[in-house]
């Protein structure tokens, strides 16, 4: 079953349902591209100040969905992503940091842990996988942006030892979560970077050696492959200890779907982007 589910009315949100049935503390999900005021190319649901859209226009998107969520824009908070595995713990005076500017925003960061009530994780994306992790038994949250450069960093993993290292949470007892990225449908490779995806399998002892569900030669171009970063990226939780029937993975795919997702493959690199979203909700 595909968990995550999207919504009617505006915004028009991907809500990760099982999460939300099951725990009422969190809320998690991921935005579609639809219900915001920019305008094109960045129509219209665009949070990402970085991509040249309207500054205002960014600001009136992140305050709709924070209102949207019974979050406020001054619980918005987020990083300066990178494509690196830097992952910053969120305490009480963090809260908002990056809501109304970049430079607020923790510099170089990809990953995000917060045990905080009333603070709304964020991340932006188009293409790349957006990573969920919750311990109901800590009660601790976060999320992480994984490119292929952070796949193949394990990210994934590096998130499951900050939050044992912070909270003292336990693989086996963490939720997780792959949500809407690009599929291997449409991610073709080159070499350069299949050579980092080999280097991950070599040293992965004790798992399921890689296979044609992880990537496969491209059928358009011999010397490519289609590569799988949401199944990689599964197998990578796995290994960090992360039972498998507690991580929940989407078959939505971004490039297949751009009137719901912006697409930096599908639009040239000229587009918005969606954002991840979690949080514990205050009592």
């Amino acid at each position: 079953m595909e968990p995550f589910v999207l919504e009617d009315g505006l915004p028009r949100l991907f809500r990760l349902k099982l999460w939300h049935q099951e725990h009422a503390a969190i809320t998690a999900g991921f935005t579609s591209r639809q219900g915001g005021v920019g305008k094109a190319p960045y129509e219209s649901l665009n949070c990402a100040f970085h991509v040249g859209d309207d500054p205002q226009d960014v600001i009136s998107n992140r305050r709709t969905l924070a209102e949207s969520l019974s979050f406020q824009l001054e619980d918005w908070t987020c990083g300066e992503q990178t494509h690196g595995v830097n992952i910053a713990v969120v305490d009480l005076k963090d809260r908002g940091r990056g809501s109304r500017d970049r430079t607020s925003a923790f510099s170089d960061t990809d990953g995000l842990i917060t045990n905080v009530p009333g603070v709304l994780l964020t991340s932006f994306y188009a293409d790349c996988v957006p990573l969920y992790f919750y311990d109901p038994v800590r009660s601790a949250v976060g999320l992480a942006h994984a490119g292929w450069k952070g796949t193949v960093a394990e990210i994934a993993a590096a998130m499951v030892s900050k939050m044992s290292e912070v909270y003292g949470s336990c693989a086996e007892d963490v939720l997780a979560a792959i949500g809407p990225s690009i599929g291997d449908c449409c991610y073709e490779v080159n070499d350069q970077v299949m050579k980092h995806v080999h280097l991950l399998e070599e040293s992965s002892e004790g798992v399921t050696p890689f296979s044609e569900s992880v990537y496969r030669q491209s059928e358009a171009n011999g010397d490519k492959s289609m590569l799988n970063l949401k199944e990689l990226n599964q197998r990578i939780m796995i290994k960090a200890g992360i039972l498998p029937t507690h991580i929940e993975c989407t078959t939505w795919c971004t490039s297949c779907n751009p009137d719901l997702f912006f697409s930096y493959r599908k639009e040239n690199g000229v587009t918005g982007r969606m954002t991840s979203w979690i949080g514990i909700k205050e009592s």
